[in-house]
């Protein structure tokens, strides 16, 4: 049994004038058994960031969507919304992923980009943007931690 996907770290990459930016080693390294399977990226939900999501993760996450119904015209909006600007890419010959121009329009990226991974996907930001995230958000990173995972239930191994 496959263990699932689980990526980790936060590195920093340049973005050329045609919006290719080299992924990071350690992340081709952690991905190197999905490379060739090519990945899509998309608009973050909640930020002005891309998701790249390695095609299998995006395949089981579209499961998700499959449950929506067709037929439901708040289904359907949330669906073309969820997949607007969406578009497969791959790692080329040397490692570099092209950034399609209307997402690197929507995340404001300019030159410097950080690409940063969230479990099973990498979020790829405008460095300012992304630094100023943390920044704004670290206050509060202590309170949330205890809201989110404070009340959970760690059992030991042997119980």
């Amino acid at each position: 049994m496959n263990s699932p996907l689980i990526l980790h770290g936060v590195h920093e990459a340049t973005a050329d004038a045609k919006g290719r930016f080299m992924l990071p080693g350690s992340f081709r390294k952690q991905l190197e058994n999905v490379l060739d399977q090519g990945f899509i990226i998309k608009r973050s939900i909640f930020s002005k960031a891309l998701e790249l999501f390695p095609k299998s993760t995006w395949n089981a996450m579209a499961d998700d969507l499959r449950h929506l119904n067709r037929y439901n015209r708040e289904h359907m909006d949330y669906m073309r919304l969820f997949t607007s600007g969406m578009q497969g890419v791959e790692v080329d010959s040397v490692g570099r992923i092209q950034i399609p121009k209307e997402l690197i329009l929507y995340a404001g990226i300019k030159k410097d980009i950080t690409c940063a991974a969230i479990t099973d996907i990498i979020e790829i930001w405008d460095t300012r943007s992304y630094n100023k995230f943390i920044k704004e958000k670290s206050d509060s990173f202590e309170d949330m931690t205890e809201r989110l995972l404070g009340k959970k239930v760690f059992l030991k191994d042997d119980e």
